[in-house]
């Protein structure tokens, strides 16, 4: 054994105790102390160490405390809270309790806690991008556009937009637009829209003095809310600024306006486009007026491919020959 070991202090090894253990009933108790380099008390020591880890079990044991929760049940908290802004931690709680997570309210709590949301409801009315996506079905939105013609005479068209279907109306075109004249374009809207004016709820507009009380009486009488944005805040109105400036990019900036019914003749006809054709990313690219999606082409190359020139050719439509 001292072999194995020419240099420091000599160390045993578990095989060199249990030797030294079983010589020590065949050796006189008087010459153990010159046959045996160790003493009596470490014999024994060695032998309660061993009995220690024969019955240690640290191994098995958890450490200290609850065991930590699992990352994806955390995600799943901070997810829920996001998504539900007006749900406090035991409604949360609730949900994983349904989805299959038994934690404990309090660990809700911890998890919130510690990524800065409050873990009570909250009590104040929700962000405009909440009110939009929540509402989306029952809006609608208007806002005025402006055209410059080729004498630089200003023209005035008034645009409104659907939510849910993202169905464009361009409700008139002027030269002087006036609150009369906006009452009456209200009108002729309501007439078009006919039994569809049942399925909307609030009409988000902003300050404009051309909207007067005539005009939201037209809407208050299908029982529309009507919605102000606050002053200077487009964003409070994205959807319709948005599509007027997709009118912008796509047909009017590439266009001649001679004047009033050439401008009206290129907004009926982008309407029909936008409606009828054009895909929309909200609407998982469909057009407003389409129901579903058209059955895949199983033999892509065995058809043909026509081309529909719109405006001259500013926007053109595809779609197979029949």
């Amino acid at each position: 054994m001292l072999r194995r070991q020419l240099q420091g202090w000599a160390r045993y090894e578990p095989a060199d105790r249990l030797w030294f253990a079983a010589l020590s009933s065949l050796i006189p108790r008087r010459r153990r102390a010159k046959v045996f380099p160790v003493t009596p008390s470490t014999r024994l020591a060695w032998h309660r160490n061993l009995v220690a880890r024969r019955w240690d079990y640290s191994r098995r044991r958890r450490g200290p405390g609850r065991p930590p929760t699992q990352a994806a049940v955390k995600n799943l908290v901070l997810r829920l809270a996001r998504e539900n802004s007006r749900w406090g931690h035991r409604r949360i709680q609730g949900e994983l309790a349904r989805l299959g997570h038994p934690i404990a309210a309090s660990t809700v709590w911890q998890i919130l806690h510690t990524a800065g949301i409050d873990p009570a409801p909250r009590r104040t009315g929700p962000t405009w991008c909440e009110f939009l996506s929540a509402q989306a079905t029952s809006l609608i939105a208007c806002d005025f556009l402006h055209i410059d013609t080729i004498s630089l005479q200003r023209l005035h068209a008034l645009v409104f937009l659907e939510h849910r279907t993202r169905r464009l109306h361009i409700a008139g075109v002027t030269a002087h637009p006036t609150a009369a004249w906006a009452t009456q374009q209200a009108r002729n809207l309501a007439t078009d829209l006919g039994i569809r004016m049942d399925s909307l709820r609030f009409l988000i507009r902003d300050r404009d003095s051309k909207y007067t009380d005539a005009f939201d009486a037209v809407f208050q009488a299908e029982d529309i809310e009507i919605v102000k944005t606050p002053v200077r805040a487009p964003k409070a109105n994205a959807h319709c600024e948005r599509v007027i400036g997709t009118l912008r990019r796509e047909v009017l900036d590439h266009i001649l306006i001679l004047g009033e019914g050439h401008v009206r003749r290129v907004l009926a006809t982008y309407q029909r486009h936008c409606n009828a054709h054009r895909p929309h990313r909200a609407r998982c690219q469909l057009p407003p007026q389409a129901h579903g999606q058209p059955p895949p082409v199983l033999k892509p190359a065995s058809r043909k491919v026509l081309r529909t020139r719109v405006l001259g050719g500013v926007i053109n439509e595809y779609r197979y020959a029949s």
